[in-house]
């Protein structure tokens, strides 16, 4: 097992055992070296700022035996480039050049390092300047390839010293000492002879730096992997070791469904099978490039892109994942192509050329091919052979990637609507049937490729459903679930990825089908501790994720900050959050509005009555309240509904527990507490600073029965009778009825809430309900003569349930218009 990394400078005996161990000599047994392999990119590594960045994301997911793959820093290859175009043009610039470069490396290595470590490196980079000199005098052009690798060996060595200072043991490698491969041209790896180069140059308990980018060829010469080449030599490195793991850190934080830079409604995937994601590469994503993949296909190691500017944000995952991640869809582009027609590229030969030239797309049916415009000399020399009439049209391709794309006939109808105002050439299949694509006599601009992105990916944005809480009214809710995800559009795109009961949890991250959830849950789901809820969903791989509380829980309802810390939606039908003390309260709201999640809890208050939406209405449309008034409580409304005297209260109430409609503890009920919550939440949604405190509550359990045990407290169950009997009485007297009633009051500035027992008037609004009716009385500057008034079922679990569907689809459908910003530091 590989050890943690911990600062180089604490003493031997504090630190772990076995942790940075003095250096061995290189072993044999490389299944047991790198456990992942970590790629930086030059923008992750072009500045003092960006190295520490670096070598803090080092310090947190790296281990002792893991290796570092790195670009050169910042422009340090386009400034070698530079020097490179400089130096064959004699160019008055070339030395000014040189010296502005020289002194970038060097003031990169004084930033990071002590004056002790930093000298061996100026000294290196100074040895590097004087054989440019060397080069200079005699013919650059015989050396490009070992100029343009100066970057990633300067990067290399940097990072390995500074890691070394303040980390743990490390060291660089030259890639250059164990890469080869057949040329600069096709690039591909002689991977026994570089495995076992790698295994004589690889150290024990200690962090690896290597170069990307750079290799030699077969015949032991110098030479380099194409732009961007770093990527692949990552990849490459993690075949070499049998790697689990492969994270390309660079300056987006994922993979998208379009380029960023053009489409800025773009979305992040954060799952992509593999197949798909080799498409992506070949057909023009920014992000992966076409040679990146090739080497995991032996080891199958997951594939990780991530932002070292954001690194706490989750990225995009690259592996084998199921129907979920194979709905995805992602639109890319080429420009400057070459559309190539010939009778010679009909058959076995056009599958032959199809094959030497890697072409992009084409049809050999018809002797079509569509390549690089690089290759045109290549292709017109190949074919010059057979005589043939040869035809080349500059050409560009739009292509929709994902799973078995073309085979999804709703989504080549859908980009062929897109492209129907488009002269387009020809539309092709991909051979591997992950991609469709178009090809355009003109150039690809930015308006067709938003416009075509909108209409192919417009249903895709996709979101995760957790429910947590799986009794009565959660059994209802997946019980409909099912329908609503058919009936309700906006729901086409939920998937049910996790349930949670108060002992144990279910993610399935691929979906949970709900008509077989429960037996799921019972098969597979696990113990879990509550404080390792936010942690798993935290690192969901959806657009957005709700979750539905449906808990009595205090507990999971102080989970709410950090749930809104992650962007994570609530429908909550807990009432503990939304009538927590004020101070936290309001914490929530504003980490909620802060990261755009969603709070809805309209059966917090009234199951599925529209008592929360109507009071959120009327603040929205500029209304003020001033009264909130009723009876919030099924159990209260059906008790003295029943409550006239010919049973005595006692019997009555162990009535309504038989049959379900008090809590387990009847006490809780008649505590008023639960309609002191309820008036609470329904204030503070009106708009008032309110506090449990400010809401006087009549408890209707005398002192002497509030704490003993709930066996004791039936017995003695008759003690209830004598003060509710002469409460019916007198009111009864005066031709009235007692109905438990919540009331709130807003005047001249002043709040008075109560919840108590009040003698009303037979013709009050509030005297005839249906037992277990609720009935909310709402006061505005819009509704004061006759006020509005919402009645209905307040408890039941096909109610309550049928609030929760309600919620989540006025979520969904808020989420649907949702964007989130693109966190792009420019991409390579």
């Amino acid at each position: 097992m590989s050890s943690t990394l911990v600062p180089a400078h604490l003493p031997q005996d504090s630190l772990p055992e076995n942790n940075l161990a003095q250096n061995k000599q290189p072993q044999n047994n490389l299944a047991k070296r790198a456990v992942e392999v970590h790629k930086f990119g030059g923008s992750s590594l072009a500045s003092i700022e960006c190295i520490n960045r670096v070598i803090d994301i080092i310090q947190r997911n790296c281990q002792l035996d893991d290796i570092v793959v790195v670009s050169a820093s910042g422009d340090t290859t386009d400034d070698l480039i530079e020097i490179f175009q400089l130096a064959t043009e004699n160019s008055d610039q070339l030395h000014q050049a040189i010296d502005a470069l020289k002194q970038k490396q060097q003031a990169l290595a004084k930033g990071l390092l002590s004056d002790s470590s930093v000298e061996p490196l100026t000294t290196a980079i100074e040895q590097d300047f004087a054989l440019l000199a060397k080069w200079l005098q005699l013919d650059i052009r015989a050396h490009e390839a070992e100029l343009l690798a100066f970057g990633e060996v300067w990067s290399a060595k940097l990072l390995a010293a500074v890691l070394a200072e303040r980390v743990c043991p490390s060291y660089a490698i030259d890639a250059r000492e164990f890469l080869v491969v057949d040329n600069d041209v096709n690039c591909q790896v002689d991977y026994k002879l570089s495995r076992d180069n790698l295994q004589q140059q690889l150290n024990s308990q200690q962090l690896t730096v290597i170069t990307g980018y750079i290799a030699r060829d077969n015949q032991g010469f110098p030479c380099t992997l194409g732009r961007n080449g770093s990527d692949y030599s990552a990849t490459i490195v993690a075949a070499f070791t049998d790697a689990q793991n492969v994270t390309l850190w660079t300056d987006v934080d994922g993979i998208y469904s379009a380029d960023p830079r053009v489409v800025p409604l773009s979305r992040k995937l954060h799952r992509v099978p593999r197949t798909v994601a080799k498409e992506l590469g070949r057909l023009g994503n920014p992000v992966l490039h076409a040679k990146t993949l090739q080497p995991l296909e032996r080891v199958g190691s997951h594939l990780h892109v991530a932002s070292s500017f954001d690194p706490l944000t989750p990225g995009t995952e690259v592996g084998d994942f199921g129907h979920i991640a194979q709905r995805e869809l992602s639109v890319t582009y080429l420009n400057d192509l070459l559309l190539v027609q010939s009778p010679s590229l009909i058959g076995q030969q056009g599958q032959s050329a199809f094959e030497q030239f890697n072409a992009i797309t084409g049809d050999i049916s018809a002797g079509e091919l569509v390549i690089q415009l690089s290759q045109q000399k290549a292709v017109s020399e190949w074919l010059a052979s057979y005589g043939t009439e040869i035809k080349f049209t500059p050409v560009s391709l739009m292509a929709v990637v994902g799973h078995q794309a073309s085979k999804r006939a709703n989504v080549k109808a859908r980009f062929k609507r897109a492209l129907k105002q488009q002269k387009t050439i020809a539309i092709y299949n991909s051979l591997h049937l992950d991609s469709i694509v178009a090809v355009l006599p003109q150039a690809c601009s930015a308006e067709l490729l938003n416009s075509v992105h909108q209409a192919v990916t417009k249903d895709a944005k996709h979101i995760g459903l957790v429910v947590a809480g799986l009794g009565n009214i959660g059994e209802q809710f997946l019980a409909g679930l099912p329908t609503q995800l058919e009936r309700v559009k906006a729901l086409e795109n939920v998937h049910l990825v996790g349930l949670l009961s108060s002992r144990k949890s279910l993610y399935q991250l691929d979906g949970i089908e709900p008509e077989q959830a429960f037996t799921c849950f019972e098969q597979s789901a696990q113990p879990y501790q509550i404080d390792q809820v936010v942690e798993q969903l935290a690192n969901h791989p959806y657009d957005e994720l709700i979750v539905v509380d449906i808990t009595p829980s205090e507990a999971f309802s102080k989970l709410y900050p950090q749930l809104f810390s992650h962007g994570i939606h609530v429908i909550g039908a807990n009432k503990w959050a939304a009538s927590a003390p004020l101070a936290d309260y309001q914490e929530m709201l504003d980490l909620a509005q802060q990261h755009q999640a969603l709070w809805l809890g309209n059966t917090t208050v009234g199951a599925g009555l529209p008592i929360n939406y109507a009071i959120d209405d009327l603040q929205q449309s500029g209304d003020r309240i001033v009264e909130i008034s009723g009876i919030f409580s099924g159990t209260l409304s059906w008790l003295f509904e029943h409550y006239d005297g010919k049973q005595d209260f006692a019997s009555l109430l162990k009535e309504a527990l038989a049959q379900g409609i008090t809590e387990p503890d009847p006490r809780e009920d008649l505590s008023g507490r639960d309609v002191q919550r309820k008036l609470l939440i329904l204030a503070r949604l009106a708009g008032f600073s309110l506090s449990l405190d400010d809401i006087s509550c009549e408890n209707l359990v005398p002192e002497s029965l509030r704490s003993i045990s709930l066996a004791e407290f039936l017995e003695r169950a008759k003690e209830l009778n004598e003060p509710f009997s002469q409460r019916l009485h007198a009111a009864q007297q005066q031709s009235q009825c007692i109905r438990y009633v919540a009331r709130f009051g807003a005047t001249a500035g002043q709040c008075r809430a109560e919840v108590s027992l009040e003698a009303l008037p037979l013709s009050d609004a509030f005297a005839s309900l249906t037992p277990c009716d609720n009935i909310f009385k709402i006061v505005s500057e819009w509704y004061q003569e006759n006020p509005l008034i919402i009645r209905g079922p307040g408890a039941g679990r096909e109610v309550t349930a049928g609030g929760l569907h309600s919620d989540l689809a006025n979520a969904c459908k808020q989420l649907s218009s949702k964007q989130h910003q693109v966190k792009l530091k420019g991409i390579n």
